[in-house]
């Protein structure tokens, strides 16, 4: 679907050469769209719950450990190299920018998207124990990197010199620590409410109702929204729990309700990537920076993911060549282009949001149309 609004953008391209209305309109439309404040503050929280009201809980369970070491320790490894590969990258074809700015870069394309990557797994017929850990990892490695952006981001606003570690590390443990234990209060709370009641209309409608007051709150309170909405979904989908909060008819309901809302904003969302095209600024040398990040990018997730997967490995069964296909399969999305739209013209907006762009499209068509032959091919 993105790759079809990307081929129609071309052709507005194309007709612009004879008449420039269509291209014109198109961009002051785009224009008044905010792409950062519509996903990160709205359509994010109800996918991410979407996602994980449907993700196996029992399976997530026995893989928790390497998952949250994929998400926080493969994180911000991933966040430091994509940062020194693309800081020394970019100066051979002599782009140069400061080193924050680079991790800055890292720390918004080195989380999977939760969206992408759920839209293909499901379609690829992927090993469960592989789905479990790619889907987990991507669930929570997403808002961690999220926190971990808007560190940098502020350090890089304010200058080192008002740089404090024991206050980062307060702000980072607050965002995500406060996170998770809103999604646990606000996915009990749910549980409580749905147990109480027996009418599917009121049920479904509760269930938005937390997803909506739950992000309000988060943000109120500086909190992580996307961790809590994860937490709060993974509790209502619980099997037990839901079998003792629902009956037969509201399950049906509740699961057809939020697959159509994951399928509605899936498509509105691939739609929107594909025609952020027509505002990007694009130069031959920020294009070929997006070129040559790919590789460094799929190679610091790699080197990311080596010592969770080696330290886990004895431990628990995983599937043969679980390296090769989680890096693979750890694909870029709308979030990666939300963050690098929220950065400022001194911390070269452009560039990153040409290379952000390049890389993304390449994630989701290159790996996403791929990832499903390599799984049969490796596992």
């Amino acid at each position: 679907l993105m790759l079809i609004t990307i081929v129609f953008t071309m052709l507005v391209f194309a007709l612009s050469y004879f008449d420039a209305t269509l291209l014109e309109k198109e961009r002051e439309l785009i224009g008044h769209i905010d792409f950062k404040s519509v996903l990160l503050d709205g359509m994010l929280s109800f996918m991410l719950f979407a996602g994980a009201l449907h993700t196996n809980f029992q399976q997530l369970k026995v893989q928790r450990k390497p998952i949250l070491a994929f998400a926080t320790l493969g994180t911000f490894i991933s966040t430091f190299l994509v940062g020194i590969f693309v800081f020394y990258g970019l100066k051979v074809i002599s782009l140069d920018t400061e080193f924050i700015y680079c991790l800055l870069f890292g720390a918004l394309i080195s989380p999977t998207d939760p969206i992408a990557v759920l839209g293909i797994l499901k379609k690829v017929g992927a090993p469960k124990k592989l789905e479990t850990k790619i889907v987990g990892e991507s669930l929570f490695n997403d808002g961690v990197g999220v926190v971990i952006f808007i560190t940098i981001f502020s350090i890089a606003s304010k200058g080192m010199e008002h740089f404090s570690i024991a206050h980062t590390a307060i702000e980072f443990l607050q965002e995500v620590g406060g996170g998770l234990v809103l999604g646990g209060l606000l996915g009990y709370g749910t549980y409580l409410l749905l147990k109480s009641i027996d009418d599917y209309d009121t049920e479904v409608i509760i269930t938005v109702a937390a997803v909506m007051g739950g992000t309000l709150l988060a943000q109120k309170l500086h909190l992580s929204a996307p961790l809590a909405m994860v937490v709060a979904g993974l509790i209502v989908g619980h099997d037990t729990l839901r079998d003792n909060a629902m009956s037969e008819v509201t399950e049906l309901y509740v699961d057809k309700f939020w697959e159509l809302i994951d399928v509605l904003l899936n498509t509105l969302l691939f739609v929107m990537i594909g025609m952020e095209l027509l505002v990007l600024t694009f130069e031959k040398e920020y294009f070929l920076a997006g070129v040559l990040a790919i590789p460094a990018i799929l190679f610091a997730r790699y080197l990311s993911l080596l010592l969770p997967i080696k330290f886990y490995s004895k431990k628990l069964d995983f599937v043969k060549n679980t390296t090769a296909l989680m890096t693979w399969g750890g694909l870029r999305g709308g979030i990666s282009i939300a963050l690098a739209l929220s950065l400022t013209d001194s911390m070269h907006k452009d560039l990153f949001l040409v290379m952000t762009y390049t890389v993304v499209v390449f994630s989701i068509v290159g790996q996403g149309l791929t990832i499903g032959k390599l799984i049969k091919r490796l596992s």
